[in-house]
């Protein structure tokens, strides 16, 4: 098993691996079709594509979109449905808050569905709280936006706990 970040070759793979978990529960919507036909436009505007191999394959991918200078939105996070209940979700997503983390985001919000039991379990044990509920204005398959707050870095490369900042000594 192995993440790669920003990989350009499974540019095709990320899309492909989102349309089909898209069209297995909703329909595509422009905000789809729009993406597959630029899917890099993610690492330019500041985010970051993560693809998961296993033996060779790409069997999940996710990404995280710059919103502003402290959020990130995960989005995109799917698995293969022939590789799903084998924990590749817990690692795509603990991988993609880190990488957030990274690109110095505070917060990370995204968008779901409450039909997707499975995946709002996920996201709760990995501490996102639903933040709004109902239609969203972009996408009609969505109706709760999620937030995790990011625990601050420590500035000797640890992660210190959740909650207000240390004061620290200049």
């Amino acid at each position: 098993m192995r993440i790669h970040y920003d990989n350009e070759s499974h540019a095709t793979d990320f899309i492909r691996l989102n349309e089909a978990w898209i069209s297995e529960y909703f329909q595509l919507e422009e905000g789809d079709r729009a993406l597959a036909r630029d899917p890099m436009r993610i690492v330019r505007e500041g985010g970051s594509i993560l693809t998961l191999t296993n033996r060779g394959a790409v069997i999940g991918a996710c990404a995280v979109l710059r919103e502003d200078a402290d959020t990130m939105l995960l989005a995109r996070m799917a698995v293969a449905a022939s590789e799903r209940g084998k924990g590749w979700g817990r690692i795509l997503l603990a991988t993609a808050l880190q990488r957030a983390r990274d690109l110095g985001a505070r917060r990370v919000r995204l968008l779901s569905n409450t039909r997707l039991a499975a995946a709002i379990h996920l996201y709760e044990a990995a501490g996102f709280r639903a933040v709004q509920r109902g239609p969203h204005p972009d996408y009609t398959r969505c109706d709760i936006v999620m937030e995790c707050e990011l625990p601050p870095v420590d500035p000797s490369g640890g992660v210190l706990p959740a909650g207000p900042a240390p004061e620290l000594e200049a």
